[in-house]
């Protein structure tokens, strides 16, 4: 649990003793019927079965972190560390400060879940605690409806100190660190004592815990039947919301700044199918296209330009889509849009193809880039040969015009198992049950002498999000059209039911 103490303003008004006798008063009894299992209760126990596996013997202390102040007495959003929301099934804004702890025991280990319960209306918390009073924040759950809910043994946050000190002496314990950083400090103190070689110790203890980190997100590489659907219903909500911004996009034009109007029109369908949006959406018209992560989304949109819209929803379970497609604001693409948008087609495209039980990881990423770099030397841009270009150790002449990877994994988090181990990931073998995206681009700045007049200012990418499935791929946003004639096709009636 993080140090941050119950807020109190100071410009709040102190209660009368009239009030705190008065206040517990005639209040319906709450609920005697325990809610029902969240629907991630029934896959989370083979996935802290396969970490326990890993750690015999060890204590595990997995915590969903801490609000963060963003001004004064309001926090951000809170959203759980995703290693404690895949292990414990808790996702949306769930659970401040828990601590999910897995004690060994001679067969395994045993799951417990510290969080802090509603307090009772005659206590003080219920009506003056901004930070988890039930007038504050809402009803909170019992012990035992966290229970329900989870499927998971739980215990009050208060006791959480002295399971952690329990038999330190004889029992290793790793943290994830990054989670809750004053958990983290006090449990290193805690571990510091029970050693002489503090400055040894120290770093042991924290090469032990970064092994649980490292553990933690190669468990996501591969997904379960869960996991998968949860992705293919973001996808699914990521399209009605791009649906819903080509729909708007003469708004966007007619009423200036219109970057932040198409982004808005994504969040509210977000915030309304799911949890929120997976990351900050970019919406890039023109030549704001070519900054590659252009949040700032201030720009006007011009009806002869194209919109870069890299995007995706969040589910309530935080399993979230990442979607890139670029759109003709005005619903036909110039020739030289086109030319620039087809050569991107192409090599996602590879990319696609490429992505196979059995490859490589970087195989997506060198189909992909193949592609680019053979069109950049048709164009006469390219001031080496493909062959020159591709090779890694002196080439990359290319990478002026695409400077990114073509792909990451993808689940939880947007750029999900960043943690694991490099010759997992980057060098890693694709298998059954990952899901990638491939998102290939060219960027032409506007400033760029390099590039000729005619593509100058034109940035495109196209993203999808690709599962490896046993005999291939299944693209789980395919349900957006790719293709240049696909693409204007669905946006006609679209555009034209705004006109009408």
């Amino acid at each position: 649990m993080s140090e941050q103490q119950p807020k109190q303003p100071a410009r709040g008004v102190p209660f009368s003793e009239a009030f705190k006798e008065f206040i517990p008063t005639g209040w319906a009894p709450y609920a005697t019927e325990l809610p029902e299992p969240l629907a991630t209760a029934a896959w989370t126990p083979a996935r802290r079965n396969k970490v326990s596996e890993q750690f015999p013997g060890d204590r595990l202390v997995i915590p969903a972190g801490g609000l963060k102040v963003r001004s004064n007495d309001t926090d951000y959003r809170y959203r759980p560390h995703s290693a404690f929301a895949h292990l414990s099934g808790l996702g949306s804004d769930r659970e401040p400060d828990a601590v999910l702890v897995l004690e060994p025991t001679d067969d395994g280990h045993e799951a417990t879940l510290y969080f802090k319960p509603r307090a009772p209306r005659e206590a003080e918390e219920f009506y003056a605690d901004a930070r988890y009073g039930e007038m504050w924040v809402g009803q909170r759950e019992s012990l035992a409806e966290m229970e329900a809910l989870t499927g998971v043994s739980v215990a009050d946050i208060a006791d959480l100190e002295d399971a952690l000190a329990k038999n330190l002496g004889s029992t290793r314990v790793r943290i994830v660190r990054d989670a809750d950083p004053g958990l983290t400090e006090r449990l290193d103190s805690l571990r510091s004592k029970e050693t002489e070689a503090a400055v040894t110790e120290t770093t042991a203890t924290e090469e032990a815990d970064q092994q649980l980190a490292t553990a933690l997100s190669e468990l996501r590489l591969v997904k379960d039947e869960f996991e998968v659907e949860q992705l293919r219903q973001a996808c699914a909500e990521s399209a009605k919301a791009f649906e819903a911004v080509v729909r708007d996009l003469p708004e966007a034009v007619r009423r200036g700044r219109g970057e932040r109007w198409v982004e808005g029109v994504f969040g509210l369908h977000a915030r309304h199918a799911g949890n929120a949006v997976g990351y900050d959406t970019i919406a890039a018209a023109g030549n704001h296209a070519c900054t590659l992560h252009w949040i700032r989304n201030d720009g006007d949109i011009r009806g002869d330009e194209l919109l870069l819209m890299d995007a995706g929803v969040e589910l309530d379970t935080l399993y979230t889509a990442d979607i890139t497609r670029t759109l003709p604001v005005g619903g036909r693409f110039t020739d030289a849009q086109r030319e620039v948008y087809e050569a991107v087609l192409e090599a996602q495209q590879a990319g696609i193809e490429a992505a196979r039980a059995g490859a490589k990881f970087l195989d997506v990423h060198n189909a992909a880039i193949a592609v680019i770099a053979k069109h950049l030397h048709q164009w006469g841009i390219l001031p080496v040969e493909v062959a020159e270009t591709l090779d890694p150790e002196t080439g990359g002449q290319h990478r002026r015009w695409m400077v990114h990877g073509t792909s990451h994994h993808l689940g939880i988090d947007v750029h999900d198992c960043a943690q694991a181990r490099r010759e997992m990931y980057r060098e890693g073998t694709l298998l059954p049950g990952m899901v990638i995206t491939v998102e290939p681009g060219i960027y032409f700045r506007e400033n760029d002498l390099l590039v000729p007049e005619r593509f100058r200012g034109i940035g495109v990418r196209i993203e999808d999000d690709i599962l490896i499935t046993e005999d291939g791929n299944e693209n789980l946003s395919a349900m957006l059209p790719r293709s240049a004639a696909e693409v204007e096709s669905w946006m006609a009636p679209l555009l034209d039911a705004d006109r009408g």
